[in-house]
């Protein structure tokens, strides 16, 4: 179905976009197109000595504001569309964020939780070898995803560093603090969903205090996304990953949620809470519904269904286009992805250039920092969403894509 290719949503996302903005027929054209794609397939040994064939991918859509940025997926459903998307999406977001960034995105078809360690980190490192030829700190920096960590992300650092001959932390971020992570990292997606989700009430003239948040997918952003709205005194009533939900409506408590996850791995079975579906997770009448899992989970199948205030997406491309007409005519607030969960390539930047200048800032700075440009985005999207009587999705792309247009407007076309 055309509604569940990922690159087909964000070149709807584009066209729309670009209707706004008085582009050059070819300009518009140039910017629909990765600049870059590369297919790997490599081998590797498995713990049994049989070698299995792996399937990865390097996509680089724009490099002109600059490197190119963006995460590497571990995941079964992989496909070269789906990182053509998150590639795009990525150049609007860092564009969008005020970041000297293009987009990028990796991945490998692969279901991580199936391999050993031992066979996670070999087929790391292969892959980090295949995409090698693109990947360097002035040129194109990775960063976890779904289904990597921050782990992951040191062998591949290790790996590029040892075929240079000496250690390049830049050429990664979302690596342990140990080998130049920056603090507050991990923290950092999450953090800004919720910063963003925090200005939308103040938007909307709604209490934060005591507003009702539903989580579908409790990995990283999900979960941090959760503890934050825990701490700004939100209801946090139910949550999701991919072994099942929880739900209470007087509010689950998030720490010892948080303590169940990390013994069981698992959201379910948590006790106090009754059992609760994705469907039905994203159907619940709640002030704030944070999608946070993989994309297409909101599409003109169940568009109607949700009754949420505000959606504040966490994941990347949660929401179709069709199902966005219907969530926008029905006055549902949405907090697009590539400005609600910009945070997390925001303080990627940032380790970049602790990394550049080998010269790190404590966790306040950070998180200082992470704020300033989450709300100065909002802003900026908010601004221009009134301004041209459009929608906020379409408002952060037209600003996304002007920023990049212009700027290649400046360059020219070599030669």
């Amino acid at each position: 179905m055309a509604e569940s290719n990922a690159y087909q949503n964000a070149l709807a996302q584009f066209d729309r976009a670009v209707s706004h903005l008085t582009l050059k027929r070819g300009i518009a054209e140039y910017l629909r197109f990765p600049k870059r794609e590369l297919t790997v397939n490599f081998p590797v040994k498995m713990d049994s000595g049989d070698i299995k064939i792996f399937t990865g991918y390097r996509v680089h859509h724009s490099t002109t504001l600059g490197p190119t940025k963006g995460g590497i997926r571990y995941h079964q459903d992989v496909t070269l569309d789906e990182v053509r998307a998150l590639a795009m999406w990525m150049t609007w977001k860092c564009s969008l964020m005020g970041l000297p960034y293009g987009g990028a995105k990796g991945g490998v078809i692969v279901d991580p939780k199936t391999l050993s360690a031992h066979e996670i980190e070999a087929l790391t490192r292969r892959y980090a070898t295949e995409i090698s030829i693109l990947m360097n700190p002035q040129g194109d920096v990775p960063a976890p995803d779904v289904g990597t960590t921050p782990q992951i992300m040191a062998w591949i650092m290790d790996t590029y560093s040892m075929h240079q001959g000496f250690s390049l932390p830049a050429v990664v971020t979302g690596k342990p603090i140990e080998i130049g992570g920056s603090l507050g990292r991990i923290e950092a997606t999450g953090r800004g969903v919720m910063l963003a989700a925090r200005e939308a009430m103040k938007h909307l003239s709604l209490p934060i205090e005591g507003a009702t948040v539903a989580v579908q997918g409790f990995g990283n952003v999900g979960s941090v996304a959760a503890r934050t709205a825990h701490e700004l005194r939100m209801k946090v009533v139910a949550v999701t990953d991919v072994t099942g939900g929880v739900y209470n409506p007087k509010g689950l408590d998030m720490p010892a949620l948080t303590d169940h996850l990390h013994t069981t791995r698992s959201v379910a079975s948590f006790p106090d809470a009754d059992t609760i579906t994705n469907a039905e997770l994203l159907a619940l009448k709640v002030d704030v519904l944070i999608p946070a899992a993989l994309e297409n989970q909101i599409t003109s199948a169940n568009a109607a269904n949700v009754r949420c205030k505000v959606l504040a997406e966490g994941a990347n491309g949660p929401t179709t286009p069709e199902a966005d007409d219907v969530l926008n005519d029905r006055g549902i607030f949405i907090i697009p992805d590539i400005l609600c969960n910009g945070g997390g390539v925001v303080v990627s930047y940032l380790e970049w250039v602790q990394d550049l200048q080998s010269f790190f800032w404590d966790e306040a700075d950070i998180n200082r920092h992470l704020e300033r440009h989450v709300v100065n985005a909002f802003r900026r999207v908010m601004a221009e969403a009134e301004r041209l009587k459009i929608d906020n999705r379409t408002a952060a792309q037209v600003l996304g894509i002007r920023r990049v247009a212009e700027a290649l407007m400046i360059r020219g076309i070599y030669p």
